[in-house]
């Protein structure tokens, strides 16, 4: 099962073949040609896209520029400030070279400067003012893949409005539990399935498989914001944050030019299950532009190797 990330709205079936098309030449790579072929195209696995993107933008046709419903208010504008704080620290952390170094260091500093009085709507000022500021870093607009710095908002509102866990529908279900029944139904509810989870689909996975019962024999997590120490992190359900019970590998995937992963090594903030599972990270270099997207990440042979050798065995199992 694929679950994708942030994004504008999109074709689901068109999504499901580029993944599998990028899977492909990752195990092709990865010397798996032969089963690659076999279980994909062979029709050996049952794969399922769980698409959820058209909750974000009720009503908005496939593959356009929709904008996100406003959601104006001092505690939006606070979690989105902190979104973008996360992305700047890590990046802080081992910054590409002096130049991004420095430009992340000024981001920062207008995301929260010090020694101003607040006053109305300065907190609103202040985001728009550092997410501007965050587009224009040397690295960010090829290798983030956003076009404009609306559009970067755009996707990382995504990320928070999920974890608010508002927006009900006429249910009175929230729009993160419409999320996840959404990834929920694609799961088999008795025999294995094998979870393949990118940006945003990431944390969405993680919860939805805190209440799957079937066993997982392999979680793989592509630019994952897991990590995220204060805009993600600490608002994940279950807490204490811990792997799911029914995972019985976890493999996560990063690259240091993508600007949504959230901390490298999710082993120091995510325990282990029952059986001693948790999170195994991974660095891949991907060449180009735009690094961020699941098929950058799918086609490193690092990544479709482990995940094809897991899918030839639940067929064989």
């Amino acid at each position: 099962m694929f679950v994708h990330g942030v994004g504008k709205p999109r074709e689901a079936k068109t999504e499901l073949e580029e993944w599998r098309a990028a899977l492909t030449v990752g195990a092709r790579a990865a010397g798996h040609s032969r089963k690659a072929a076999e279980l994909l195209d062979g029709g050996a696995v049952d794969i399922h896209f769980a698409y959820y993107g058209d909750l974000f933008f009720p009503g908005a046709a496939p593959d356009n520029e929709a904008v996100a419903p406003a959601l104006a208010g001092p505690d939006e504008d606070e979690e989105l400030r902190e979104l973008l704080l996360d992305m700047v620290d890590e990046q802080l952390e081992a910054p590409r070279d002096d130049r991004q170094a420095q430009a992340l260091r000024v981001t920062r500093n207008k995301l929260a400067p010090t020694g101003e009085e607040q006053g109305p709507g300065s907190l609103a000022r202040q985001v728009l003012v550092g997410a501007n500021s965050l587009f224009a870093v040397p690295g960010l607009r090829t290798f983030g893949g956003w076009l404009s710095a609306g559009v970067m908002k755009r996707d990382l509102h995504q990320v928070r409005r999920y974890l608010a866990r508002k927006e009900t529908d006429e249910a009175g279900l929230s729009l993160d539990r419409r999320i996840r029944a959404r990834v929920a139904t694609e799961l088999d509810p008795v025999g294995p399935t094998v979870v393949v989870a990118h940006s945003l689909g990431t944390v969405v996975a993680f919860e939805t498989l805190h209440v799957h019962s079937a066993p997982v024999p392999l979680f793989v997590t592509l630019g994952s914001p897991l990590g995220m120490r204060t805009a993600v992190r600490p608002r994940v359900r279950p807490q204490p944050v811990q792997t799911p019970e029914q995972v019985g590998r976890w493999l996560n995937f990063w690259d240091r030019d993508d600007f949504v992963t959230g901390g490298t090594e999710l082993a120091l903030c995510i325990a282990s299950n029952a059986a001693s599972v948790g999170p195994v990270s991974t660095r891949v270099d991907s060449d180009g532009l735009n690094v961020h997207p699941a098929v950058k990440y799918l086609a490193q042979p690092a990544v479709a190797g482990p995940l094809i050798e897991a899918l030839d065995a639940v067929t064989v199992a």
